[in-house]
């Protein structure tokens, strides 16, 4: 990877004998190899440090999400400034910063081991939502550039006729249809201006199949989906 062209240019490694404390205590390992220096990302690259979802009882106890195979949330450590347009060289500039903590497609970017630590090297096009604090909550999230988090309705169990459906006929089918909770400030251009998004907080939306990221915000199911997936606004 480019970006860690820089960070991975090894030095000789020394003795321990011959390593003074200050030198030890400020070693720096990549994958288990001592490098010198931090990892600086270049471009819309980011590095994550990954990190458990926790959902906490009622009691106060932090529990891991269960509704997650695998974790895709974490706090950025360093970000690149952002990339330059192929065409216009106009800078998109990187919509998250160090200290944020993002929320990234599953099978995202590049793993690696910085100083012992499970890392994730990710694009800032591949982060779906973030926000500051411990956890994500509904004040604090917020959807990135052209992404809209939808709040998932209930499913409904009877028709309108009044002919009641079983809860095992709709297990399997993936909501697709909600309210706009809140919108990503838009989609860049090449001219590096947003156009913000199609739909408002409160409309009533229906997207296309499979095309929502489902998250779960306190205890609640939303979706987080593209500017480009909503099909239309529902009046009601």
């Amino acid at each position: 990877l480019l970006i860690l062209s820089t960070a991975k240019a090894f030095t000789p490694s020394l003795p321990a004998s011959h390593r003074t404390s200050s030198q030890l205590a400020a070693e720096i390992t990549l994958d288990g190899e001592t490098i010198r220096g931090p990892i600086t990302p270049l471009g819309n690259f980011v590095l994550v440090a990954t990190k458990d979802s926790l959902s906490a009882t009622s009691g106060g106890i932090l529990l891991p999400d269960e509704s997650k195979k695998k974790s895709n949330e974490g706090e950025v450590i360093a970000a690149g400034p952002g990339k330059l347009h192929p065409h216009t060289g106009v800078r998109i500039h990187n919509p998250v910063k160090e200290g944020m903590s993002v929320l990234y497609g599953e099978f995202s970017g590049v793993s690696m081991v910085y100083n012992d630590e499970q890392v994730q090297m990710i694009r800032d096009d591949d982060v779906m939502m973030f926000y500051t604090g411990v956890q994500m909550s509904k004040e604090n999230v917020m959807p990135c550039r052209d992404y809209v988090l939808v709040k998932i309705e209930e499913q409904k169990l009877e028709t309108s006729s009044g002919i009641v459906v079983a809860q095992s006929v709709t297990k399997d089918q993936v909501p697709c249809e909600g309210v706009v909770f809140k919108v990503g400030e838009g989609r860049m251009g090449s001219n590096g201006e947003f156009t913000s998004s199609p739909c408002k907080v409160g409309d009533t939306v229906k997207f296309k199949d499979y095309a929502g990221n489902e998250v779960k915000i306190q205890g609640e199911f939303y979706s987080l989906t593209r500017m480009v997936d909503i099909l239309c606004v529902i009046d009601e």
